[in-house]
């Protein structure tokens, strides 16, 4: 299991992100939640097995169409076993 923090840079809010995030990391079988910050990036949790967050970290690298993506920060974390994916309130 694994589990990983993610802080998204660029053009990433208003064009969809946190809901595409979501359907991709849904359909990876991972679990997790994605928001806004007021700053304009985007955070993230993404949890599962390695393969399911490697498949949401290469899409968060360039994030839906519309948007620009130029940089994502990612963290280490110690797995929660969650269960679904949730698009969260701004923080």
């Amino acid at each position: 299991m694994k589990r990983v923090h993610l802080l998204i840079d660029g053009a990433v809010q208003g064009v969809g992100f946190r809901y595409t995030l979501q359907r991709v990391a849904t359909e990876a079988g991972a679990t997790g939640w994605v928001r806004n910050l007021r700053d304009g990036r985007v955070e993230a949790e993404v949890e599962g097995a390695p393969d399911q967050v490697d498949a949401v970290l290469a899409w968060a690298a360039h994030g839906p169409r519309g948007g620009h993506v130029s940089g994502v920060t990612t963290t280490d974390r110690s797995p929660l076993h969650g269960h679904g994916f949730e698009v969260r309130r701004d923080g």
